[in-house]
């Protein structure tokens, strides 16, 4: 029947049907309908209207309205170059196979409000030139947007995707806001453009933007996410947030997250910066414990705002080459736990690199644990400044290129005070000091005795004036018991004073004079080092 009645419309010039207003309102079409190629000049309604089998739209050309509202398709759905001249309405319409708009053209508003893509839904290289609605939509297998173009702007608020989707290489040119969209699988904006300013609200498991290009202001807020922007093109300032609670509409309701049950929580992790300009980046509540920044540009200029946070080293006590080592717990990146990781000594708690994460070694982090300490600086976290000046500092004393002289000073500057990072490993050293110094003193630098004064003269014959010479005699070597309460208050009175470059005007044997001068510079020293090193750690 549908074959007859397209066959006596069809234009003797094209062979195509030729079509005026269109009515197939709840029509059931029980097997193949095809419409290839057929012009729709007035507007056309198919609104309830069942497809139990194939609904071919493929080059359809509609000149007027098109309403599919509340239509099924049991069958697939190819509508594959077909364009739409005015409005094109596909609210709360039923999908249950394959549905395909590849190249298509939608040159007014298109709706597909409440509409439910059961099985792929394929939008490859489609054109809308005016607004795309997909309002609570679902999709509930793989859907594709690739290629597509968004003249307007594309709303998909409170839509959900069971599955992936895929707007990779899509254009949006003038969105107002993207979502909030719910995507249990991932979403893919891989070389997506966006023109104008943006907002996107994403609860998805990961968002992939690699090679992405934002013209103008954006905002990304996401739940549940680990993002990946390596390689993006931020023209403006581009904000990255982590939303505490759930997204909610206009309305004030909020969004239903059920496409999301199962996952372990809402932390948005960022996976990667690499190749970013980070001159206009703004990150927020994100972990960052996993994210790769070697390659960033302009990593000094990352503003970080609320709490993100980094992965730490592993805590407790472990075994290394047969004696035990404990890291002092501080920020990281994620490049030291892969080039930790796989090293022949390396302690279990590092975390080993993922896949595609790239070999990245000491003398590459040095100047991104560099570029990190003055984005810290600059925002007037010091404490943060600090964690990332010893991730500096490490990373050049194992880097390659350095002589092995600086390495040497490198060590001894790690293992008195940790770069002046670590106030308790000066003080241990200054303790250590002080308690080798008195023992030394004890030992060898305090005489048996306190030197007495002697006075000597001559008197002359028959009187007169006498001259006397006031000398001591000189410190003798202790004997016998030379660990005595006496000696030890002595010993520890001429360290203390040494610490602060004070004489403490006790008489010395030779051996300890030389000791007072050897713990006069080097106890003042270690003592500098732990004020600096506390000083490092609470100053704002």
């Amino acid at each position: 029947m549908l074959d007859a009645l397209l066959d006596a419309l069809r234009d003797p010039a094209t062979g195509h049907p030729h079509l005026g207003n269109t009515r197939f309102d709840s029509a059931s079409f029980q097997g193949a309908a095809s419409f290839k190629s057929a012009s729709f000049q007035g507007s056309v309604s198919f609104a309830s209207a069942i497809f139990h089998s194939t609904a071919m739209f493929i080059s359809a050309s509609f000149h007027s309205g098109a309403g599919f509202t509340s239509a099924s398709f049991h069958g697939d759905a190819r509508f594959d170059l077909s364009s739409f001249h005015d409005d094109a309405s596909f609210g709360s319409a039923i999908f249950h196979e394959l549905v395909m708009f590849e190249h298509a053209s939608f040159r007014g508003n298109a709706g597909f409000d409440s509409a439910a893509f059961r099985h792929m839904a394929f939008f490859g290289w489609v054109s809308f030139h005016g607004a795309a609605w997909f309002d609570s939509a679902k999709f509930e297998h793989y859907a594709r947007f690739v290629a597509t173009t968004f003249k307007i702007g594309a709303m998909f608020k409170a839509t959900v995707f069971y599955h992936n989707a895929d707007f990779e290489q899509a254009v949006f040119e003038r969105a107002l806001s993207l979502g909030p969209l719910m995507c249990a699988g991932r979403v893919v904006l891989s070389g997506a453009v966006f023109g104008g300013p943006v907002t996107v609200s994403l609860a998805t498991r990961r968002l992939e933007c690699r090679r992405t290009r934002w013209s103008s202001t954006a905002e990304v807020r996401l739940r549940y996410t680990t993002v990946d922007f390596s390689h993006a093109v931020f023209e403006y300032p581009l904000t990255i947030a982590a939303e505490a609670a759930p997204f909610t509409l206009p309305s004030g309701q909020p969004v239903a997250e059920q496409a999301l049950v199962g996952a372990p929580d809402a932390t948005v992790r960022i996976a990667s910066l690499r190749g970013v300009d980070a001159a206009h980046l703004i990150l927020a509540d994100v972990d960052l414990s996993g994210c790769l920044f070697a390659g960033t540009v302009h990593l000094d200029q990352l503003r970080l705002e609320g709490t993100c946070s980094f992965a730490r080293v592993p805590p407790g006590i472990h075994w290394r080459r047969g004696r035990l080592v404990r890291f002092t717990q501080r920020r990281t990146l994620a490049e030291e736990h892969h080039w930790r990781a796989s090293q022949p000594a390396a302690v279990r708690g590092w975390n080993v690199a993922v896949f595609g994460a790239g070999s990245v070694g000491p003398l590459h982090l040095a100047p991104v644990y560099r570029a990190l300490r003055k984005a810290f600086e600059d925002g007037k976290h010091e404490p943060g400044a600090a964690d990332f000046y010893y991730g500096e500092m490490e990373m050049r004393r194992h880097a390659d290129d350095i002589p092995g002289s600086e390495r040497r000073l490198l060590n001894a500057y790690w293992a008195l005070s940790g770069y002046s990072m670590r106030a308790s490993r000066a003080l241990a050293w200054l303790g250590a000091a002080m308690f080798v110094t008195i023992v030394l003193l004890m030992s060898f630098g305090l005489p048996q005795d306190s030197p007495r004064q002697e006075a000597t003269g001559t008197v002359p014959p028959g009187g007169g004036k006498v001259t006397f010479q006031i000398d001591k005699t000189d410190p003798h070597n202790p004997t016998g018991n030379r660990f005595t309460d006496v000696r030890f208050e002595k010993a520890l009175n001429v360290t203390l004073n040494s610490v602060v470059f004070r004489s403490a005007d006790q008489d010395l044997t030779t051996s300890g004079a030389y000791i007072e001068m050897t713990s006069r510079v080097t106890e003042p020293v270690l003592l500098g080092l732990a004020v600096l090193a506390i000083r490092n750690r609470v100053k704002r």
